[in-house]
């Protein structure tokens, strides 16, 4: 990943200025564009790895930084930054980011990604559902939409991934999201690893992570967003 830029960017978000990663790749082609929804750890090197991973991959990849500065390590914490969110006002942020992705020079192509983990995840499948330039989305075992029947507005389709043991996004959260996008007729996919735990694409949680279940999880997602992006 020698070759890829990085650097910090702004953006006009519910009248303040948002901030985020921004990854690149090598070249000066336009390349298409994903947004990374963070877990509820905040921007962590993790999530920064991740944007770096897509750039690799030839996408421009944009990591929005919801607590605006605050990151941890501690669950405690973290559950504390994700309970004073405003869930609402991070999905007006998320599309705010993704106007200013798709106004990059370094973009093209027939829209915008989605992708995001646990808490992010959730925030990808709402951001996709409220920004017309979301065209594909790939959320990993999140929480859905409130109410459901707004999965109605995806403007393009789905892989939804989830872990088989996991109490967050767990057996009903996948029924009733299938059987909200199967009413709608939204072309889509979901994918369940069976023995994998929730987080098991995190590989800096060594007591969670799946190495086989990420790597499967990881192409899964780039294929789904070379055929749509």
């Amino acid at each position: 990943m020698a070759d890829l830029r990085t650097e910090g960017v702004e953006f006009p978000a519910n009248g303040e200025t948002g901030r985020g990663y921004l990854a690149l790749p090598a070249g000066d082609e336009p390349f298409p564009g994903v947004i990374v929804a963070q877990e509820w750890w905040g921007l962590d090197e993790h999530i920064k790895d991740v944007a770096r991973r897509f750039a690799a991959a030839g996408f421009v990849a944009l990591a929005p930084d919801l607590y605006h500065g605050t990151v941890t390590k501690e669950p405690g914490e973290a559950q504390k930054l994700m309970m004073s969110l405003n869930m609402g006002e991070a999905v007006k942020e998320l599309v705010k980011a993704t106007d200013y992705l798709a106004s990059r020079p370094e973009v093209a192509g027939r829209g915008i990604g989605a992708i995001g983990f646990c808490m992010g995840g959730g925030l990808a499948l709402n951001l996709a559902c409220e920004s017309s330039r979301i065209r594909a989305a790939a959320p990993f075992y999140g929480v859905n939409p409130t109410p459901i029947d707004k999965v109605s507005k995806l403007n393009g389709p789905l892989l939804a991934i989830y872990a088989e043991n996991d109490a967050f996004a767990g057996e009903p959260v996948r029924r009733e999201l299938e059987q909200a996008l199967e009413a709608s007729n939204i072309d889509h996919e979901i994918v369940v690893y069976p023995g994998a735990q929730h987080a098991f694409f995190n590989d800096t949680r060594p007591e969670v992570y799946d190495r086989e279940a990420a790597v499967d999880a990881w192409h899964r997602a780039l294929s789904h967003f070379r055929r749509h992006l």
